[in-house]
């Protein structure tokens, strides 16, 4: 049985992420890190419905240490990141339904009160790269360097934290952010 607190942690906060609506169906991925170990939520799997059996353990190298199931097709994403931030300790990549409206019709999102670097008017956007390639890894973890949270182009959100908790916490707000910005646009244009 694969009962570390990384595994637990990983099913508690996927819980979490798929309750709040932010990754739904079998989309997205969490990662978090203690010392030299990476726990990742396999490939293919509901975030909502994981059991400890079912994250997989890693080196910083991407060797598997624990797990019978494939781990996401985005380790090399989360590891990348890793090695570049020290004090990321958990990652957060989601398909949640504004955010990633707004990044694939291209539109950035407002950085509002809550957001650190708010002298930077928007959310940092990538530019797209296929998932689970090196490119999407590499483009991520620079783009990460000097921020917490970016949106992937026609894709997605990946949020940071000193711990993963604080990564979900993240991409939740980014969602409500997305959410609220949405519905301000829509209302700004309704004649009343």
């Amino acid at each position: 049985m694969n009962q570390s607190p990384l595994t637990l942690e990983i099913c508690e906060t996927g819980g979490y992420v798929y309750s709040k609506g932010l990754s739904p169906g079998k989309s997205g991925n969490i990662s978090v890190r203690s010392h030299d170990t990476i726990a990742i939520t396999p490939s293919g799997m509901s975030l909502g419905y994981l059991k400890p059996e079912d994250v997989v353990l890693l080196s910083m190298d991407g060797k598997i240490l624990a797990g019978r199931k494939k781990p996401s097709s985005e380790l090399q994403l989360h590891l990348n990141v890793y090695k570049n931030r020290s004090d990321v300790q958990g990652i957060v990549h989601t398909h949640s339904p504004y955010a990633t409206g707004f990044a694939r019709a291209g539109q950035m999102i407002e950085r509002v009160e809550g957001f650190e670097k708010r002298e930077i008017p928007f959310l940092k956007m990538v530019e797209y790269y296929p998932p689970g390639s090196m490119e999407l890894a590499t483009s991520v973890s620079d783009g990460l360097n000097e921020e917490d949270v970016l949106i992937l182009r026609n894709h997605g959100v990946v949020a940071t934290g000193s711990n993963l908790f604080e990564a979900a916490l993240l991409a939740e707000f980014v969602e409500e952010v997305a959410k609220t910005q949405f519905i301000s646009r829509v209302l700004s244009d309704m004649e009343l």
